[in-house]
């Protein structure tokens, strides 16, 4: 049997099949490693009985899709003949939003650092996240190592989608994509957002300090990422797992730690909120408050307890944080 298409519900009800559970067990955003106990020779018969659609032999297995709704938008892509897969997931589409929130991930992360945040949003808003080549449905594209590359490649994906009050929030790596993507729309004389949230980012243009990760050696950098929480031990402990996502850290810190600030950048004339876990040890306070020198409208530092990845413990408090902030450009 081929076909054009298949529904998401069709390929859940495949794994289910495969792991003996009840549908209702593979949710969209389950890992599948990491969740599902999904190891390679069950992705294996995974990828021969998604082949009865028309997808190539193996074509699942080697595609590097961790979750139910990748899975789906690589099947997809595969019956459709689509050869550029979007770096922008919608998970709740709206056909008329009020607003559009454009979330950017950390280094080595995913656009699963937000799985399950639509909901706590009001429901005539837009949740768009954003995805760097090299991981989830775009497992196939070269990884970006320059910020500028990447600034490129994710304002191309979201022009279209500018039409209404937007804003962006970006953590970590996601925060200066997020500054410099908003510098892109000023110096284009676009659209800007109506607000701008930067989260475990120290201020472009002050004295860094700490390390290069990209530069460290193997251990060395699994046992940085291990003291900085936010990295499943499946990834650090295992060594097939961490050969896999090895690359994807290493082009992301890359990117980061290779980027230099203007000296004498222009005031982003956009309202600006700085977060940050309260035990972050990797970004000094004196950092966070410094991005008042680079906005016409600095709203202030938010802390919340935790270290780096502090957001994972207190998703309806930032989403909260977030809403109230961008409430009087979409009420």
């Amino acid at each position: 049997m081929t076909t054009t298409s298949v529904t998401i519900e069709e390929l859940r009800a495949l794994i289910a099949g495969v792991l003996e559970t009840e549908p209702e067990e593979v949710t969209d955003d389950a890992h599948f490693a990491h969740e599902l106990d999904i190891d390679s020779l069950l992705m294996l018969e995974i990828s021969t009985r998604v082949s009865v659609y028309g997808v190539p032999d193996n074509a699942v297995a080697a595609s590097g899709v961790t979750t139910l709704a990748e899975l789906h938008a690589f099947v997809t892509s595969k019956l459709t003949g689509e050869t550029s897969p979007s770096p922008l997931i919608r998970p709740r589409p709206v056909s008329d939003p009020a607003a559009r929130l454009f979330l950017l991930h950390h280094a080595g992360g995913s656009r699963l650092l937000y799985r399950g945040w639509a909901e706590h949003f009001p429901e005539d808003w837009e949740l768009c996240l954003l995805e760097a080549p090299g991981r989830g449905s775009l497992q196939a594209l070269p990884l970006i190592d320059d910020c500028d590359q990447l600034v490129d490649y994710f304002h191309a994906a979201i022009a279209p989608l500018l039409d209404r009050p937007f804003g962006f929030f970006g953590h970590s790596m996601g925060a200066l994509i997020a500054y410099q993507l908003t510098h892109r729309l000023l110096r284009e004389r676009e659209a800007l957002p109506a607000w701008l949230g930067v989260s475990a980012y120290g201020a472009p243009g002050g004295d860094a300090g700490g390390c290069s990760p990209h530069l460290m050696a193997d251990d060395e950098l699994r046992a940085w990422l291990r003291s900085g929480g936010g990295s499943p031990p499946q990834l650090l402990d295992n060594d097939d797992v961490w050969r896999k996502f090895a690359p994807v850290f290493r082009s992301d810190f890359q990117l980061v730690d290779t980027w230099t600030a203007p000296c004498s950048p222009e005031l982003l004339p956009v309202p600006l909120t700085a977060f940050a876990g309260k035990g972050d040890t990797l970004i000094g306070e004196d950092r966070l408050l410094a991005w008042q020198v680079l906005t016409t409208d600095f709203r202030g530092l938010k802390r919340y307890d935790g270290g780096h990845f502090y957001l994972l413990d207190h998703p309806q408090q930032l989403t909260a944080a977030i809403t109230a902030a961008m409430r009087p450009a979409a009420p």
